[in-house]
């Protein structure tokens, strides 16, 4: 649903934004018009990684199809950084290079300032969300958005954000050069909307990437799955635990479990596999592989 709200959200502003750079010549403007056309493609990103990430795993995918999350909101983070902010640096230095007069401030303002309500409507659904999911894994919600594994909501978040950064560079931009006629401050608007969106580009691509290649969830993730692994009847100490995310909110568990009692191996075997399946059975565990503690090795505490 916040996707779908910020797509729309993007298609109205950047359709109000281009006609109010049209009427007014401003840069700036031309850059937020690129900006919210960015975000706008960006979404469709954003709503194929969600289809795509919710396909339950198979034979071909025993892991699941959680990554394809970070693939497609990898594509996302990038259509931003060459869209958005390449267009935006070249349409600021050519207004440097070849200054054009701006006409019709008003309009321009009052695109910005709907603009502005819009995003603000966008950021709202995103961030209660963001409270939702963080509180119901115990999480910061700040740390949540930034290290958390919902690629989807965080390129949301940053996007909105970055959206009314940008916002308020241009009406500073265009109203500089209302009250100076420079249009140095209309290009310079430009250019600084371009690098507020590569910084965001880049923040993006590289958490996308962190998740691509295996991340381990944080300690205190960790911490709570070792706890739920220890509070099962059969399991009396765990040895060894991996934790990797295959995607958003859903974790590879391996561990090394000493059992309750001493059964034979044919039996030892029938009960690891269903442990394994009673863990499966955990909100955010996609994967449980379970195997026999050594005698000697020492207990992990949670």
């Amino acid at each position: 649903m916040s996707v779908v709200i910020a797509f729309l959200a993007n298609i109205a502003v950047a359709i109000a934004k281009t006609v109010a750079a049209v009427l007014t010549g401003s840069a700036s403007l031309v850059a937020e018009a690129l900006h919210s056309w960015a975000d706008a493609g960006n979404e469709v990103f954003l709503l194929v990684a969600e289809r795509s990430g919710r396909r339950p795993r198979d034979r071909s995918h025993p892991l699941g199809y959680g990554r394809d999350v970070y693939f497609w909101s990898l594509f996302a983070a990038f259509g931003l950084f060459a869209v958005g902010a390449a267009l935006s640096i070249v349409t600021g230095v050519q207004e440097l290079l070849d200054p054009e007069p701006v006409t019709d401030y008003l309009v321009g303002y009052v695109v910005l300032a709907v603009a502005a309500i819009l995003e603000g409507v966008s950021l709202t659904q995103s961030l209660r969300q963001v409270r939702r999911d963080s509180a119901a894994v115990e999480r910061d919600a700040v740390d949540y958005v930034v290290n958390g594994s919902d690629a989807t909501l965080r390129a949301l978040v940053f996007e909105d954000v970055a959206a009314l950064i940008g916002l308020a560079l241009a009406a500073g931009s265009l109203a500089l050069h209302q009250v100076t006629g420079d249009a140095f401050f209309d290009g310079l608007g430009s250019i600084l909307i371009g690098v507020l969106l590569a910084v965001v580009a880049v923040l993006l691509i590289q958490r996308n990437r962190r998740f691509l290649v295996g991340a381990s969830p944080p300690d205190a993730v960790r911490r709570a799955v070792l706890r739920q692994v220890l509070r099962h009847p059969a399991i009396s100490r765990v040895t060894f635990l991996h934790l990797e995310f295959v995607g958003p909110g859903r974790l590879l568990v391996i561990a090394a479990v000493d059992l309750v009692d001493d059964d034979v191996e044919s039996v030892i075997a029938v009960r690891l596999r269903q442990l394994g399946a009673d863990i499966q059975r955990q909100d955010h565990v996609e994967v449980a592989a379970l195997t026999l503690a050594l005698p000697d090795e020492p207990s992990l505490e949670p």
